[in-house]
């Protein structure tokens, strides 16, 4: 609980005005206001065939032990940058792909990672859900999003999601600058 600030003594606020009473106000700055305009909304046209060459049978990583952490790099990417990316900080934009069927997510993710390319984005979170129903405890989900995410060219990274962005039910992802 913070304390209330004490009032200024009757005599310090007199003492006050008195110091300022010949004082005249700064005069408002010259500036024009331009009144704001409304963004103009763009069309994206993508090829609906473009998550076609994201394939559902390469495995991500053979040797990950189920319930291991999501995580890939490419090669040449700064350690502090991966650390980073682990935080979850700077998300710029998330797409909610639970309760989706394969397919589904699969064209949904191509289609949110060609949007966030175009609107030059660099980290974005996926949530895939946990899986938590699914035999053997991993959502069918999971493996499939960290192999299509492994498997586009802008994806430089991606890690598990921090406990407040989704947990092992999320990755954040970072994506290639645009040009």
């Amino acid at each position: 609980m913070t304390k209330p600030k004490p009032r200024p003594a009757p005599q310090d606020t007199e003492i006050f005005r008195r110091a300022v009473h010949d004082a005249t106000p700064l005069p408002s700055p010259d500036r024009v206001q331009h009144p704001r305009s409304k963004p103009k909304p763009r069309r994206i046209e993508h090829d609906p065939a473009v998550h076609d060459h994201l394939s559902d049978h390469i495995p991500f990583d053979p040797q990950r032990v189920s319930g291991e952490p999501l995580s890939f790099a490419r090669p040449g990417l700064q350690k502090q940058v991966i650390r980073e990316l682990r935080r979850g900080r700077g998300v710029e934009a998330e797409l909610d792909l639970h309760g989706l069927t394969v397919p589904d997510a699969r064209r949904l993710l191509a289609q949110f990672l060609l949007e966030a390319k175009d609107r030059g984005l660099r980290r974005v979170l996926v949530i895939h859900g946990k899986g938590a129903r699914s035999e053997g405890g991993e959502g069918v989900l999971k493996g499939s999003v960290s192999s299509w995410l492994a498997q586009w060219a802008d994806v430089l990274a991606f890690n598990e999601a921090p406990l407040a962005k989704g947990g092992s039910g999320a990755v954040v992802v970072l994506l290639r600058a645009s040009r």
